[in-house]
């Protein structure tokens, strides 16, 4: 047990995704013990980085928890489920709660733009850990981005390739800076990349000459589908406040699968003339 501890408490210092899986309940706990439930308290740990750890008591049911806890881990969120006393499902023999000790979303913005400030402040304000990345070290300074975690001077593909192993799900890629020169790398190394979000900034026609600039660079056509471009909600933004609340906006409806009506999906102009 105390093997499993240190080897969590080295996860969450890694910032690796780390769950514990403990037994909280028992059928039997008013009538008695049975023997071929696991124990109250018994704990598994799953991480990407160590492997599982600990047992439940049983081989099937720590099989089955610990293919549970890797698709947990990948929601963030704690969750309590329930098993047979071999893992079976649509049973309620044991109660076990996934306790997840995940990092905080990573959303990467390109381009140190007005607009990358704006959302920046939005993006904290929701959790993200946010790092702001351009190749002008005139622009990419942590004076113009107090907010920021981290500002980095370096051009897009090569800031990916020290992260991409650590993008998930839950992480978002903004491409704000609306210049092939920079956002053509920027995209093509997102896109082999595991990141749950890709949006760029710009219209519809800037986006249909981006298109053709990707796959001159080797882009698969088959991905490019993925990429939220004009990036954000068809809400109306023009400000950059505005557009920073309509991009995080699409962030949280794509991760939930919420139908709504992205820029990228709709048609006519982006910015639309009040009437």
């Amino acid at each position: 047990m105390d093997r499993l501890f240190t080897t969590l408490a080295q996860c969450i210092s890694d910032e690796d995704p780390v769950a514990l899986a403990t037994v909280i309940e028992r059928a039997d706990a008013v009538e008695g013990q049975n023997p071929s439930l696991p124990e109250l308290g018994a704990t598994l740990l799953v991480s990407h980085a160590h492997g599982v750890q600990g047992s439940l008591g049983h081989d099937k049911l720590d099989a089955v928890v610990a293919g549970d806890v890797s698709a947990v881990l990948s929601s963030g969120r704690s969750v309590a489920r329930h098993y047979g006393s071999a893992g079976e499902s649509r049973l309620n023999d044991v109660t076990v709660f996934i306790d997840v000790f995940a990092p905080p979303p990573r959303m990467i913005i390109f381009g140190a733009v007005d607009f990358s400030a704006a959302l920046v402040r939005v993006a904290k304000i929701l959790g993200y850990h946010v790092t702001v990345c351009d190749a002008r070290e005139v622009f990419a300074t942590k004076r113009r981005f107090p907010e920021a975690d981290e500002v980095v001077v370096a051009w897009p593909n090569a800031y990916l390739e020290t992260v991409a192993d650590r993008l998930g799900a839950l992480d978002a890629v903004c491409v704000l800076t609306h210049d092939h020169k920079f956002d053509i790398p920027a995209i093509v190394a997102a896109l082999s990349t595991k990141v749950g979000y890709l949006g760029a900034m710009g219209s519809r026609k800037t986006h249909a000459e981006r298109v053709k600039r990707l796959i001159e660079a080797g882009a698969d056509p088959s991905r490019l589908s993925e990429i939220m471009a004009p990036i954000g909600l068809a809400i109306g933004a023009r400000t950059p406040e505005e557009t920073a609340v309509a991009i995080c906006a699409e962030i949280i409806a794509r991760r939930a699968h919420a139908e709504v009506r992205s820029l990228r999906d709709d048609t006519g102009p982006i910015h639309r003339v009040a009437s």
